[in-house]
């Protein structure tokens, strides 16, 4: 398999490290910044210039490197100019963050406007006629929660009452009072949001930011940590392939970083369109991400895990309560020591190579748009133990919470 990777920064890097120890690929590395680019593919990659925004020029790039597939690695302002562009070349198409959302202008806490992944949809007869896969949503969240979804209502329940992804992780960045651990463009784009819940009585419907906060406790020794609803393309995926009564999904920010971005919201700070600054025209949104540290960067300054994970509540195939928690730790040491990434970056990378990896086999296949819940989950799970890094089941006590009929 031929792989076109747009994007070299730390997720990018990532996937060039691990895909590097793998014999089904070779990689060609694109970047707007072409050292950053050369510096990804090191020895084992070919590296070249790419604007993400112009469609032609990734189009002529897959033609000219003779690729199989689009491997989007870059932030989700792009997906649309290279999904479109991949759909032109006729070849595979993978991301790990869908096309943006819009949310409704009347009621934006209460309804929802365009949703993420609708304009990417909207193109599922076009894939599906050209005979092509879309593979949207493939990183660790979106991506291997989802595989977990699949994977809990294929083996582990005759029904499902509600699917709920929580993410939470005790890293600590030694030197900075704040340094976030992913892109900042999308961690305000997912917060700031209004994050969308789905109920089968109900559908899709927003709520307010960071609502409905819960203490989940996290394995591997996190511990407790409270969560609070975000935007994810978890809940605009797993209903459309998985038969459940409630979907969620809930990040652990803590009360800092909370309000550190509630405050950017404030200041309209967390705005894209560009403003006036002295003579130039900037975007406040890029100006706090030049101002933060590369997450990239952070790796040899983080300590910690960081965990990722697919919550279950629902009857087991016994006809018994049940409730599981799917998930997937990465201790920093472990993956700075092994590919020289930071956890949060590898957890994420890991997973579009795997996926690729069972596209290459025909372990996987399908044509159109399509989420991971959409494909099998065990061919999946059992490579990624291949990878070095096992997931794990969780057997919790079912307590009682609302019914969802």
């Amino acid at each position: 398999m031929r792989i076109l990777l747009v994007g070299a920064g730390g997720v990018g890097t990532a996937i060039a490290r691990i895909a590097a120890r793998r014999s089904f690929a070779e990689l060609v590395i694109a970047d707007y910044d072409l050292a950053r680019a050369q510096r990804a593919a090191g020895d084992t990659s070919t590296a070249i210039r790419l604007d993400a925004r112009d469609g032609g020029a990734v189009r002529a790039a897959i033609e000219a490197h003779g690729c199989d597939v689009l491997l989007n690695a870059t932030d989700p302002r792009f997906v649309m100019p290279l999904f479109g562009a991949a759909l032109a070349a006729r070849v595979h198409y993978l991301d790990m963050a869908m096309s943006l959302s819009m949310p409704d202008a009347a009621e934006p806490y209460r309804r929802c406007g365009v949703k993420l992944g609708d304009e990417q949809f909207a193109a599922a007869g076009d894939w599906a006629g050209a005979g092509l896969l879309a593979l949207v949503g493939m990183g660790v969240e979106p991506g291997l929660s989802d595989v977990f979804a699949r994977y809990a209502a294929d083996h582990l329940f005759s029904r499902i009452d509600e699917i709920g992804v929580r993410d939470g992780a005790n890293l600590v960045v030694d030197g900075y009072d704040f340094a976030p651990t992913f892109s900042i463009w999308t961690t305000i784009e997912e917060c700031l949001n209004p994050p969308v819940i789905w109920e089968r009585d109900r559908g899709w419907f927003t709520t307010e930011p960071f609502s409905e906060p819960e203490t989940f406790t996290f394995p591997a020794g996190i511990g407790p940590v409270e969560c609070v609803n975000v935007e994810h393309e978890e809940v605009l995926l797993v209903p459309r392939w998985v038969d459940a009564n409630r979907v969620t999904f809930k990040y652990g920010l803590g009360a800092e970083f909370i309000g550190v971005l509630q405050t950017l919201h404030k200041l309209g700070l967390d705005a894209t369109t560009p403003v006036r600054a002295g003579e130039v025209m900037v975007s406040p949104r890029d100006v706090v991400a030049a101002c933060l540290p590369d997450p990239a960067t952070l790796g040899d300054r983080m300590r910690g895990l960081t965990c990722a994970g697919t919550w279950v509540t629902g009857t087991g195939p016994d006809g018994a309560p049940r409730e599981v928690y799917l998930h997937h730790v990465v201790d920093n040491a472990w993956s700075m020591a092994e590919y020289g990434s930071q956890a949060v970056v590898w957890q994420t990378a890991v997973n579009p190579v795997v996926a690729l990896e069972l596209v290459d086999s025909g372990a996987w296949s399908g044509a159109g748009v399509l989420g991971p819940e959409a494909l099998p989950a065990d061919p999946f799970l059992d490579l990624l133990a291949d990878y070095g890094s096992p997931w794990a089941c969780e057997e919790r006590t079912p307590v009682v919470r609302q019914a969802f009929n």
